[in-house]
């Protein structure tokens, strides 16, 4: 398996580590609730430097996204990040990314898990592009600090005024006196930033945050976090995981993702086939549900309304902010009404349940 620049400073932290996209990676180091609410109430300090790191350059490289990308890529601003798509010609989604635009180069931050299947995708639509692709997955650290406290224990450290980036735009600028990226974005539904360094200064960086102490207490602002309150955190926020709300058999407008799909671009890889979907109308709606009780609706558990199927969950979690038992997931259109009662099929065992609006969290 892989490893990140932290792998030896998680596994003395007493972490428990597990195979996360061929990555050994931190599920928990406390307990996932305790992390859940030290993002919600401070700061938590994730190593998401599974996440794949991809370099554009060359006098073709907005032409060669804007091909590749659901999304606008020409209108970015410099330095604005933009939430987008990677489809097949069918329309199947090979990929959610975040897209970073600078002067002279590009970046894609894709999945950890589609991360090869990415890039070897990219190599083959590149023939008629002058443009290069640096794959520097392995050879950087990325790290990501959410919490309302974020902003005020990482500014001390970065070369740049934070209050200056806006939500979804990055700067290349110094932490710690090394060169960085620094992005505000997020997965969460907190405010927070993404550092991308190289690897050898990843946990000089990581552990002057984790060591960051509170002026008048005198305590520590900042908890280290594993994948597993990621996922919870970001079910609260309603935001779609690829292989759960999405994947090679689903098109983005069916994902409930019109919003970084735009058909009026002259192409894109998968126009013509999610145009034609777009043409059919009634498509399944990604709706919240929220089930009575603490019984879990996990991926797959069938939504009934009646004797009816009307859908299926995505994800689902029981809530530490709210204490209760939450999921995403696609209903038909006709019954994604909010306030609809509908029940899940757990196993077997119908739990009463009802649509409710995403997000289920909101800062």
């Amino acid at each position: 398996m892989l490893q990140t620049a932290l792998h030896d400073w998680h596994t003395a932290a007493g972490a428990r580590m597990v195979d996360f996209a061929d990555w050994h990676m931190p599920i928990q180091y406390s307990s996932i609730v305790e992390e859940h609410h030290a993002v919600r109430k401070q700061a938590g300090l994730f190593d998401i430097a599974h996440m794949g790191r991809i370099w554009f350059s060359g006098p073709d490289q907005i032409p060669f996204l804007d091909h590749l990308l659901t999304n606008h890529v020409v209108n970015m601003k410099l330095g604005q990040v933009r939430y987008s798509l990677l489809c097949r010609e069918d329309g199947g989604i090979l990929d959610d990314v975040l897209v970073y635009r600078f002067e002279d180069r590009a970046l894609l931050v894709v999945n950890g898990a589609n991360r090869l299947k990415v890039v070897d995708w990219i190599n083959q639509q590149k023939d008629s592009y002058d443009v290069n692709v640096d794959d520097a997955t392995c050879a950087t650290f990325m790290l990501a600090i959410q919490g309302p406290q974020a902003e005020a224990i990482l500014a001390p450290k970065v070369a740049t005024e934070l209050n200056e980036i806006k939500y979804y735009y990055a700067v290349q600028t110094e932490v710690l006196g090394h060169s960085a990226l620094v992005s505000r974005t997020g997965y969460t539904g907190e405010d927070g930033f993404e550092i991308i360094v190289d690897n050898e200064h990843g946990l000089e960086v990581w552990t002057s945050l984790i060591e960051a102490k509170n002026g008048e207490t005198g305590e520590s602002e900042v908890t280290a976090c594993g994948l597993g309150c990621r996922d919870t955190l970001r079910l609260e926020a309603g935001m779609p995981l690829y292989g759960h709300e999405m994947d090679e058999s689903m098109d983005p407008l069916t994902a409930g993702l019109r919003f970084a799909v735009k058909l009026k671009k002259d192409d894109f890889i998968g126009r013509e086939a999610i145009a034609a979907i777009d043409s059919k109308g009634n498509l399944p709606q990604r709706v919240g549900v929220e089930l009575e009780g603490r019984r879990i609706a996990r991926e797959g558990a069938l939504l009934m309304l009646g004797d009816q199927q009307i859908g299926h969950i995505s994800s689902g979690t029981f809530s530490p902010t709210f204490e209760k038992s939450i999921a995403m997931g696609y209903v038909e259109a006709a019954s994604a009404t909010v306030g609809t009662e509908v029940e899940v099929d757990i196993r077997g065992k119908r739990v009463p349940a009802q649509i409710v609006a995403l997000p289920f969290y909101k800062r």
